[in-house]
């Protein structure tokens, strides 16, 4: 089916018709239309208009006025104040046009794909390999998860990237342990927890740090299994390969606790890109972006500079021969831009590297890798802080492990909805299930609800809240709806264009059409915040049109099927809106 045109298009071009009628030398100019508390919408381009044209805003705007083809969409159209124009559309637009999107037959409510779709390779949940992840890798695995959503959703071809840590110094301390206590990442009763195998990784690296910092001889053995391990040694790569292969079983337990998926094909770590770091740097240093600088290759900036006035390189190859994070970060663009065919590589990353994301993507840029037709775009995201406005730490001042954090919800939520099942309605599963949704969403939803790039507070209390900006709520008003349309029995959902709406139902409808226009925007900003935010109004319009528009109990039988309507396409736009954060929306609670 073919997408539906919102009603803030249909009159914007009405508007757009009638100024260049009026104003021919304007040509297609852009009416500036909004939403207004003072009508349905409201055009302020006029202004702007008339004094380019040296005329009287007001006459211009009753010009337009005049020209302007209203036919079923627009009611009523005004002059207001100096030449704005008040724009009010018909109760028949509003539930005609919600019908056009409730028959869309792919599911989509009528919102449209991108004309001109390109490739997005998206770095996201980058957990380190033998260490335990935190709730420092949260945001970054949420926010991408939510952003890859949105832009599969709008027609983009997406391919996913999880850059995992999984190559580096520690490697030769924890093989060389492993080679000398050869069964101690054995399986004995067969497949293990995520738990298990972190359990397993934790006794493994703290034993062999003991080892590395108390004996001398360890510790020169573990660094000649470095040597090894760069070098490619069969044996020494394939006991790396184990402790690549435990974590996984950790990092998909913990992937699969947040309901994200990840395919094993699109994890390429650090390690992914060894082969092509030599030829990188070869191909810097005869373009003449990287230079020698005390035997290291290095790229200077000038606005990149030390506390002591001096240039800040970005060190692409260390004197002593060895490879730093920006070789393999540039190594993974060459990868997405040439062999993905890459138009546009976004980074979900701490707000903290952006100093070296600037940098490595302005040598990209001066290697000619990038430029205006690919892009690489860093979305930076802040810290999670406790109550107290500081770090996000446990009581003992240690990291908070994220298993533990996401437990912790699930439990509080699964209070939560025992506590609201009064008559006892669901199952100890059915609660135990719905625990683990309400909970998990409560966390994705704390994150999502923010702008990447601030702070947030980590506030479980908060968030398992069915009052105020909660998923919770937004859950809860999808639940509620079902049980409606339960209630309702053989009376199906039906539009009647030909009612007059009451105010709760038109601010309902209006916004309701305002979803393709946000996902678009979202999508387009890479910022799943207007998109929650939008879903929080959405669940709060709902809540007034359900205390003030009896739905079962309204006044005739096509009043009933019309309200039963608006329940329906509200739920369905709910349940699409969650469905692009990753969060469920449970048909009881």
């Amino acid at each position: 089916m073919a997408s539906v045109t919102s009603l803030t298009a249909s009159v914007h071009q009405r508007l757009a018709d009638a100024l260049s009628a009026a104003l021919p030398e304007a040509g297609s100019a852009d009416p500036l239309l909004r939403r207004s508390d003072r009508a349905d919408f409201q055009a302020n381009g006029i202004l702007a208009l008339a004094k380019k044209a040296k005329a009287n805003p007001r006459e211009l705007a009753t010009q337009v006025v005049a020209r302007v083809e209203s036919g079923s969409v627009i009611k009523d159209i005004e002059v207001s104040g100096p030449g704005f124009l008040n724009v009010t559309v018909t109760d028949a637009a509003i539930t005609g046009n919600l019908a056009e999107r409730d028959a869309d037959t792919e599911g989509r409510l009528g919102v449209p794909r991108a004309e001109h779709p390109g490739t997005t390779v998206i770095d996201y949940a980058q957990p380190n390999v033998a260490k335990e992840m935190h709730v420092g890798h949260l945001r970054s695995a949420v926010i991408g998860d939510a952003v890859v959503r949105m832009l599969e959703f709008t027609g983009e071809s997406v391919v996913r990237r999880h850059h995992i840590g999984d190559w580096g110094t520690q490697f030769g301390m924890l093989i060389q342990y492993l080679i000398e206590h050869p069964h101690e990442l054995d399986h004995e009763g067969g497949e293990v927890s995520g738990e298990e195998a972190m359990s397993n990784l934790n006794r493994l690296y703290k034993a062999s740090r003991a080892l590395f910092e108390s004996d001398e001889e360890f510790k020169t053995r573990a660094r000649r299994r470095v040597v090894d391990l760069q070098a490619g040694e069969p044996e020494t790569l394939a006991l790396w390969q184990r402790f690549v292969d435990e974590s996984k079983i950790y990092f998909y337990s913990v992937f699969d606790k947040l309901d994200m998926e990840i395919q094993d094909a699109d994890v390429v770590g650090e390690s992914g890109y060894n082969d092509m770091l030599d030829e990188t740097c070869r191909l810097l240093e005869e373009s003449g972006v990287a230079v020698r600088s005390e035997g290291a290759l290095c790229v200077f900036f000038d606005d990149v500079k030390g506390p002591d006035g001096n240039p800040v390189p970005l060190i692409v190859k260390k004197s002593d021969g060895g490879y730093g994070y920006a070789a393999t970060d540039l190594s993974a663009i060459r990868d997405r831009v040439f062999n993905l065919k890459a138009s546009t590589l976004i980074y979900v990353v701490d707000a903290r590297q952006s100093l070296h994301f600037k940098m490595v993507f302005e040598t990209a840029r001066r290697a000619g890798w990038l430029n205006d037709d690919v892009k690489a775009h860093q979305l930076a995201f802040g810290t999670v802080l406790g109550k107290d406005g500081k770090p996000f730490k446990t009581r003992e001042g240690e990291t908070v492990r994220l298993v533990d954090l996401l437990d912790e919800a699930i439990e509080r939520a699964t209070a939560v909805v025992r506590e609201k099942d009064t008559l006892g309605q669901l199952s100890e599963e059915d609660i135990a299930e719905r625990g683990t949704q309400v909970g998990i969403g409560a966390v994705k939803y704390a994150d999502l609800s923010t702008s990447a790039n601030r702070d947030y507070k980590f506030d479980l209390d908060q968030m398992v809240s069915l009052n105020g900006d909660t998923s919770v709520y937004l859950q809860y008003a999808y639940a509620r709806i079902q049980s409606i349309i339960r209630k309702a029995g053989d009376v199906a959902p039906v539009a009647h264009p030909e009612l007059e709406l009451a105010p709760a139902e038109r601010e309902l409808g209006l916004h309701v059409d305002r979803f393709a226009e946000t996902i678009a925007e979202a999508a387009a900003e890479y910022a799943p915040h207007k998109l929650a935010a939008y879903l929080y109004q959405l669940a709060s319009l709902y809540t007034a049109f359900y205390d003030k528009c009896p739905v079962l109990k309204a006044d005739t039988p096509a009043q009933v099927e019309n309200r039963l309507f608006y329940c329906a396409v509200t739920a369905r736009t709910l349940h699409q809106g969650m469905d692009l954060l990753g969060i469920r929306t449970p048909e009881r609670l």
